[in-house]
């Protein structure tokens, strides 16, 4: 019942986050999924992308819905293009050790995190 309810709790997070900043899936359920869940990293990310799907339909739904512009001539370039890169990536995912993934996760974060706070 516990890994149910922080399961739950992980979803309304990351799908509340990810509509109102377009974050989710990295940021709040891969650390979710490691630390509350469990999952080793690999398994953590590959959860994570696949939840993605579900979370993305909802809100472009929800988006559309509420004449929200989406700019489908992007959606379609980027869209291919991280595809292309994610098939890429996924296979060296597979390469690297858990440990490896997560202190790569945990800088991007850091430097991300900082960019955001000084450039605002």
């Amino acid at each position: 019942m516990k890994y149910i309810l922080l399961a739950i709790l992980t979803g309304l997070a990351a799908g509340l986050l990810g509509a109102l900043c377009g974050v989710g899936g990295g940021i709040v359920m891969v650390p979710a999924f490691v630390g509350l869940l469990g999952l080793e990293h690999k398994q953590a990310v590959a959860t994570s992308m696949a939840v993605i799907i579900v979370t993305a339909l909802a809100a472009t739904l929800n988006n559309a819905r509420a004449n929200n512009f989406i700019d489908w001539k992007v959606v379609a370039i980027v869209g291919l293009a991280s595809a292309i890169a994610a098939w890429f990536g996924s296979d060296l995912m597979h390469r690297l050790g858990n440990q490896t993934l997560t202190r790569i996760f945990g800088c991007l974060l850091v430097v991300f995190g900082a960019r955001m706070l000084w450039k605002g």
